[in-house]
């Protein structure tokens, strides 16, 4: 039990803070202020040509599979373990499904940047595509 603990929170530091970064050029972090705020930072390396040849698709679509696929399976574990009446391995299975989304959920809010930035880019797409319509209606009429 130990050695999963030991093992997980290996996986998570190594996910966190090495293959994000070099195999998707994302990387995010806590960040404590002097007035004992905590700031979450999120970052994606900028695009470009030399970048684009290091940050492969298949290596990216490897990452973003393995870090869906985890969580995924650690949620099958804790069904398993929680129907199976197994409470000793139920803690282990947490462990596994808290560090796991954690990777997922800062790696997520990498790639589609803060929720108010999500909020604009869907406000303004919107707002394209209603004047688009509305714009190809009135030509066409």
């Amino acid at each position: 039990m130990v050695t999963i603990i030991l093992l997980l929170s290996c996986d998570f530091w190594a996910v966190k803070n090495v293959t994000g970064r070099l195999m998707v050029g994302l990387r995010w972090w806590n960040h404590i202020d002097e007035d004992g705020k905590s700031h979450w930072v999120f970052e994606s390396r900028k695009e470009s040509s030399q970048e684009n040849k290091t940050v492969s698709e298949a290596e990216s679509r490897i990452f973003w599979l393995g870090l869906i696929a985890c969580p995924v399976l650690w949620v099958i574990f804790a069904f398993s373990a929680l129907f199976s009446f197994r409470v000793k391995w139920l803690a282990v299975v947490i462990m596994g499904v808290v560090l796991q989304g954690a990777n997922l959920y800062g790696y997520i809010r990498c790639k589609v940047g803060s929720r108010k930035n999500l909020t604009s880019m869907a406000t303004s797409y919107f707002g394209k595509q209603f004047l688009r319509q509305n714009t190809g209606d009135g030509q066409t009429s």
